[in-house]
């Protein structure tokens, strides 16, 4: 085996593939279509789609670590009011931020350089928080993670886009849904932890809790740096797309094992050139086709966030009717609720994106939350143990629909609505309006519930009928659409 180092920074080992047959290179199409029909059934491009993953992991852990902790922040500096929402609500600013800057350098810079140096805001601003002396150090700690986590999902979104392949098992939607099961798996072992600490931790030392469980995210961050040297790559398509086809077919060799050459004929001159990475990319988002595809999935990912932070904001009120509300009832339901129906729905979601199609699955969690929040509201406050039973019922099936349509679906259509050289400033545009929609709507929630009581859930109703209307109006499915063709025939310019 032989090792060359590519125009794209990283290192790629050629491997001739298992057949020995020679796949020829002579425009960037025929990267996408060599990874797009990929049939390699061991190679390091799973590896990098697993560690794309780690990423998402890191995000939704430091996004929802402090959430059990924010009582003992508060008493530990003695906040007032507004400085614990400083503290809390640092790392989504960081986080608006963060995704379009992440979302332009994902396209400039490529993804490779882009992911390595965002692994390195999550060990930093981890510890800082772990040994924050004050709350404007843990503040400013939470915001530069913020800014890490925005950066990372328009990066972690093309590895998995970029590294599957077009149809079948696994396929390019499947791949980017498992992003979902990620997510509730990160949250669950978030509870986890605190529940492990919660148990242990002598009484006087309880204010360790916070900051033991803040450091721990440089742990995963850690280790995903120790193995990038061996198994990282740049994205081959986006290097084909930069010019650099010799560089696309080392990648090639590396990470899926087929013998891909440059043809001596290629002529990159007499090929369509793919746009330039520039930050007017955000404007093509809203011209031609992509106009459609922007706002369906703008509006699917801000009424799925809407909703699901109504409905972990609403759990306590409904828990507490009819359970004693300690930290230890908060945990416990919100992990086996996590795991038993949100993560277990992301999962399916994986399995049968390929067959039922992304629009077909995302209707079908909207009706199923559409059901619940109905439910929600006119159970109100239960009064005894069957409404109590009923209104968990209806969480329940809340949060299988998030985890099997909307859940796992609206990163779908934001990285898979664009081609190569729009994907990162799509899911970096997406982000950025979604976390911004968030931020609002975690700040009305508290209004809303003490005049609403569980009437909110009339209110929170509107945001997955606001999806199904989206839906039916754009059918769009991007499930199985070789949209990184349109690089080359773009109807938008």
């Amino acid at each position: 085996m032989t090792e060359l180092i590519t125009s794209a920074g990283q290192q790629a080992t050629h491997r001739p593939d298992a057949t020995g047959e020679t796949a020829w290179i002579r425009q960037p199409s025929d990267v996408s279509h060599l990874v797009n029909s990929s049939t390699q059934a061991r190679n390091n491009a799973h590896i990098v789609v697993a560690i794309a993953l780690g990423g998402v992991f890191l995000d939704a852990y430091d996004l929802g670590a402090l959430a059990f902790g924010m009582k003992d922040v508060a008493r530990e500096f003695d906040l007032t009011p507004a400085a614990a929402g400083m503290v809390a609500s640092a790392i989504t600013f960081g986080a608006i931020i963060g995704a379009l800057i992440g979302g332009y350098l994902t396209d400039k810079i490529g993804r490779y350089r882009v992911f390595m140096a965002d692994m390195f805001f999550f060990v930093v601003a981890a510890l800082a928080c772990a040994f924050a002396p004050n709350e404007y150090v843990l503040a400013g700690a939470r915001f530069v993670m913020g800014l890490g986590v925005g950066i990372d999902l328009p990066v972690a979104m093309a590895f998995l886009a970029e590294f599957s392949r077009l149809k079948g098992r696994g396929n390019k939607a499947a791949s980017i849904a498992m992003w979902c099961p990620t997510w509730y798996a990160a949250i669950s072992v978030s509870y986890l932890l605190v529940l492990v600490l919660y148990s242990v931790l002598p009484e006087s030392h309880t204010d360790w809790l916070w900051r033991l469980i803040l450091g721990f995210g440089a742990v995963p961050a850690l280790v995903i740096i120790a193995i990038r040297s061996r198994y990282m790559s740049e994205s081959p398509v986006w290097a084909a797309n930069q010019g650099d086809l010799h560089g696309a077919a080392a990648i090639l060799r590396s990470a899926w094992g087929i013998n891909a050459q440059v043809a001596s004929d290629a002529d990159l001159r007499a090929q369509p050139r793919p746009r330039r990475a520039g930050w007017r990319n955000y404007g093509a988002l809203l011209r031609g086709v992509y106009l459609k595809r922007t706002l369906l999935a703008t509006v699917i990912s801000i009424a799925s966030s809407f909703a699901y932070n109504a409905v972990a904001f609403g759990l306590p009120v409904i828990i507490s009717s009819f359970l004693a509300q300690s930290m230890l009832t908060t945990i416990l339901v919100s992990l086996a609720l996590n795991l038993l129906f949100a993560f277990v729905g992301g999962l399916l979601a994986v399995r049968l994106v390929p067959r039922l199609g992304a629009w077909r699955m995302t209707v079908a969690g909207y009706l199923c939350q559409l059901i619940a929040l109905l439910g929600l509201a006119l159970i109100g406050r239960p009064q005894a143990l069957p409404e109590a039973m009923a209104a968990i019922a209806m969480l329940a099936l809340f949060l299988f629909g998030q985890g099997f349509g909307p859940g796992s679906h609206t990163m779908t259509y934001a990285s898979l609505s664009y081609p190569v050289s729009l994907r990162g400033v799509g899911v970096g545009l997406n982000q950025t309006l979604m976390r911004a929609s968030s931020t609002l709507s975690l700040f009305l929630f508290p209004l809303l519930t003490a005049m609403l009581d569980t009437g909110v859930f009339w209110v929170i109703v509107l945001a997955p009928l606001a999806g199904l209307i989206a839906l039916l109006l754009v059918r769009w499915e991007p499930s199985g659409y070789d949209v990184d063709a349109e690089d080359f025939t773009d109807p938008a310019r």
